[in-house]
């Protein structure tokens, strides 16, 4: 009776209690009897900017919420993203069972905070780490993604090479980081927030990546560092890290400087030392100081989780370490964030533990074999130019452009396939190429052969239905797309102008691969 007498009509009246059906049926708990759809609920707006005075029943809002996600891509079609979209049920268990688990509370959670540390190990020696006098624990850190490992080996860098100017008595106000002009959107953000000059290598149709030659002419005294990438985000293509080493250390060895590597393995990290593990580009390189990689890409978990790894604690200053001694030992804590579930570390465990250096072979060798056929099927249709590298030489994507003028581009292409819910990112190259559009589809562990051909199927047939559209069509269409982007960018950021967005667009666009 007390539920039947908290019911809620639409007006917010209560509804009368029916004795009589109480006594015949007993008391009804509204909140799961009432048809989700017929609830007063579902047919008023969900609150989108004030928290509701009253609460809701779970069930409805689960559904409801679940309704409105439905209008989001799939995210087993979404070729744009690197990101983990599929693990095993086993895997999906432990994300469960440790999501309340805060990685931060090593008093409390030490198991998680020694896991965490085995990946570390684990990682550091598959890159070929120098392995420490009493067997120490390799230099790393779990993070959010590679996005927070970089802001962290960047810091690394800065700093390091702040002190070593100031033991000279030299200025510390120009560092500068050397990268290529195809890295991706965090470098830019690390350079920017932490004040460092960037100097980027623009790419050219001859190398679609950093040419190591280029980057060390622009090393000089000032300079903390130059990244190299294992899996450009444009192309897919490995940077050539060995020629950098070689070249740096000579230039060192010749002027006196001491500059480091850094390599962002962010996606490569998990591919090459499986499919290409004679290629040195790790700590087997003697100016390679830290590498990051993310879990949440080829390391197969759901997102998020990223590494940094350092060659040794050299390298990682001691004023940036916080320790702690909640497990009886000094643990070295370096992060951006403080509270931070384990679940993602724990993934990343069960991946390794499962896995293992065979499983992950296996897994990216089917990989670059799907990356491979859709390549070859692509060249074969004479309609595309192939843009990565096949083989294994880069990462299991495929980056391509078409081959002949035609009076719609690869913005048109990403639009009408899009129409068969595939996500397949149309941008342009990289400063230095930026008049070259391109596509790019990433292959991700749940990519069959079967799923390969339908991809395939519907590009062809994508292209079949562009060449019966007329121009003006297609002009119409385009400026349509133009105007929802805009408005919903207005919508969610309420200073946006007509001109604050074409700025903001032209900016971006070199980052919209990610």
């Amino acid at each position: 009776m007390v539920l039947l007498s908290l019911r809620v009509q639409e007006n917010g009246d209560e509804v009368p209690v029916d004795e009589k059906e109480v006594e015949t049926y007993g008391t009804i708990d509204y909140s799961t009897a009432v048809p989700i759809y017929g609830s007063r609920w579902s047919g008023r707006e969900l609150p989108k900017n004030k928290i509701p005075e009253r609460e809701a029943p779970p069930h409805v809002v689960k559904h409801l919420i679940k309704d409105e996600l439905a209008l989001d891509g799939n995210p087993a079609l979404n070729l744009a993203s690197f990101v983990t979209t599929y693990m095993e049920g086993e895997a999906r268990d432990l994300l469960a069972q440790t999501a309340s688990v805060n990685l931060v509370d090593l008093e409390v959670y030490p198991q998680s905070a020694e896991i965490s540390a085995r990946c570390v190990n684990m990682i550091a020696n598959l890159y070929h780490a120098p392995a420490e006098k009493g067997d120490h624990p390799a230099i790393g850190t779990s993070t959010i993604g590679s996005s927070e490992a970089v802001m962290l080996c960047v810091l690394a860098l800065k700093r390091r090479w702040q002190f070593a100017r100031k033991e000279k008595g030299l200025p510390i106000d120009k560092p500068n980081l050397v990268m290529g002009a195809n890295a991706q959107v965090c470098w830019h953000k690390a350079v920017r927030y932490l004040e460092i000059e960037g100097r980027e290598v623009n790419v050219t149709e001859e190398c679609l990546y950093m040419d190591p030659k280029k980057a060390v002419e622009m090393v000089d005294e000032n300079t903390i560092g130059v990244v190299a990438i294992l899996g450009s985000t444009f192309t897919g293509h490995y940077e050539d890290v060995k020629t950098l080493d070689k070249l740096l250390e000579a230039k060192c060895k010749k002027t006196g400087l001491d500059v480091g590597i850094h390599v962002d393995a962010a996606s490569g990290g998990f591919v090459a030392p499986f499919i290409n593990p004679d290629l040195e580009w790790d700590f087997r390189l003697k100016r390679v100081i830290s590498i990051n990689v993310s879990g949440h890409k080829y390391g197969l978990v759901y997102p998020g989780v990223g590494w940094a790894i350092w060659r040794s604690k050299e390298y990682l200053p001691e004023d940036l370490i916080f320790w702690v001694n909640y497990l009886g030992t000094d643990q070295a804590s370096f992060t951006l964030n403080f509270s931070k579930g384990s679940s993602s570390v724990i993934a990343q465990y069960y991946n390794l533990l499962r896995f293992g250096r065979a499983g992950y072979t296996r897994v990216m060798s089917n990989l670059i074999h799907i990356s491979d056929y859709i390549a070859d099927q692509l060249v074969k249709s004479d309609q595309f130019i192939l843009m990565s590298a096949t083989g294994g030489q880069g990462l299991p994507l495929i980056a391509f452009r078409l081959k002949h003028e035609k009076h719609y581009d690869e913005y048109d292409v990403a639009s009408k396939i899009r129409e068969r819910g595939w996500v397949l990112p149309a941008y342009t190259m990289a400063p230095g190429l930026e008049h070259v559009k391109m596509l790019r589809a990433v292959v991700r562990e749940d990519m069959s052969k079967n799923r390969a051909d339908i991809l395939l199927r519907d590009l062809q047939a994508a292209l079949e239905s562009l060449e019966k559209t007329d121009k003006a069509l297609l002009q119409h269409t385009r400026d349509q797309h133009k105007s929802v982007g805009h408005k919903a960018l207005a919508k969610r950021g309420h200073h946006v102008t007509p001109e604050t967005y074409n700025s903001q667009r032209k900016k971006l666009k070199r980052t919209q691969a990610c």
